[in-house]
């Protein structure tokens, strides 16, 4: 579970409704919103999706994905998610939760376990002492290092709600963590490969930016869709085909309306199996081990930011006028004494 920004048409019923940032020279060009995913890690699947204003919290927008959470599933977070309230909430699913937690957030140790983890408490904030004791809630603290990277982090900390260290060791969890970073190819997916590099989406209106947008999250399940179907067939790991050539493959095949009429169901069929047979040999390129080290996406325009309130269009006079004529050699005086040659030195 995470979440993203995306940046919509300058329009006033956009900017009234999702808002815009600030920059270092005013305001943004654009106006962006804020979405949040649930997506399964192994098929890049988007299971459920939520869209809001741009200043509104993360968990705001992230907490209605937790009608979609279900016990036997094992919902991973960033460390923006870690507070009492949130993590009950989110227990309360029936989930089981491997979230990370800020490597300075102070946790007591009240028992530890064989694995080198312990357990530990949160308790809510703000409240009376005896009221935080009583609405304490019971976590397994996981901490690890990456010796491996060079700039990785010196203590990495997790939470979870698996307490018993038998059915899940802490080095298990720690490396099933890392596929949490799937969902930055999911919105590498939607951003690059499905807006094919479009810098915004097309919506001038808030209303039609919300359509647009649960559109784009179903297009991006169909393309899924058809590459698990693939996988499956041919009996390939999901990270083996090429989501890129998937889209591609669905652009190319797809028929015109009307090609595919609701008498002819053998047709759709046919057309169907000759898509899945062309979907195994679309592998990718690149598939596990991979990073990817947070940069700048684009630079920041020397420019200042575009005022909505400026005229678009300030008249300018543009009427040619002459100029006095240049002076000749006939009325420029000479210079006294013997004048240089245009490539002789000047004399000092």
């Amino acid at each position: 579970m995470d979440g993203s920004n995306f940046e919509l048409p300058d329009e006033a019923d956009n900017e009234a409704y999702f808002g815009r940032p600030g920059s270092r020279t005013g305001v943004a060009g654009y106006p962006q919103a804020r979405c949040a995913v649930l997506v399964e890690c192994i098929t890049h699947a988007i299971l459920a999706a939520n869209l809001g204003p741009y200043r509104a919290s993360e968990w705001s927008v992230c907490e209605p994905l937790l009608a979609h959470l279900r016990p036997g599933m094992l919902c991973m977070a960033d460390r923006g998610f870690n507070g009492h309230e949130y993590w009950r909430q989110a227990q309360a699913t029936g989930a089981q939760l491997l979230w990370r937690c800020a490597a300075n957030r102070v946790l007591p140790r009240h028992q530890e376990l064989p694995d080198g983890s312990y357990l530990s408490v949160i308790m809510p904030t703000g409240v009376p002492k005896a009221h935080a004791r009583e609405h304490a809630v019971v976590v397994r603290v996981i901490e690890y290092a990456l010796p491996g990277l060079a700039d990785a982090q010196p203590r990495y900390r997790l939470l979870t709600t698996l307490l018993d260290p038998a059915p899940a060791p802490a080095l298990e969890l720690a490396a099933l963590y890392h596929q949490r970073w799937h969902v930055e190819e999911v919105f590498d997916e939607l951003k690059t490969h499905l807006l094919q590099s479009r810098r915004v989406l097309r919506s001038k209106t808030a209303e039609l930016v919300r359509q647009e947008f649960y559109g784009w999250v179903l297009a991006h399940y169909a393309v899924r869709w058809l590459l698990h179907q693939g996988a499956t067939r041919h009996r390939m790991p999901h990270d083996e085909l090429s989501f890129a050539s998937h889209v591609q493959l669905l652009r190319r095949e797809q028929a015109p309306s009307g090609a595919f009429p609701p008498a002819k169901p053998r047709l759709r069929q046919r057309r169907f199996k000759l898509v899945l047979q062309e979907s195994g040999h679309l592998r990718a390129t690149q598939t596990q081990d991979r990073r990817s080290p947070r940069m700048v996406k684009r630079r920041n325009s020397p420019y200042a930011s575009h005022d909505p309130t400026a005229p678009t269009r300030v008249p300018i006079d543009c009427t040619p006028q002459t100029l006095p004529a240049m002076p000749t050699s006939e009325t420029t005086p000479k210079a006294k004494g013997k004048a240089n040659k245009p490539w002789s030195s000047v004399p000092g």
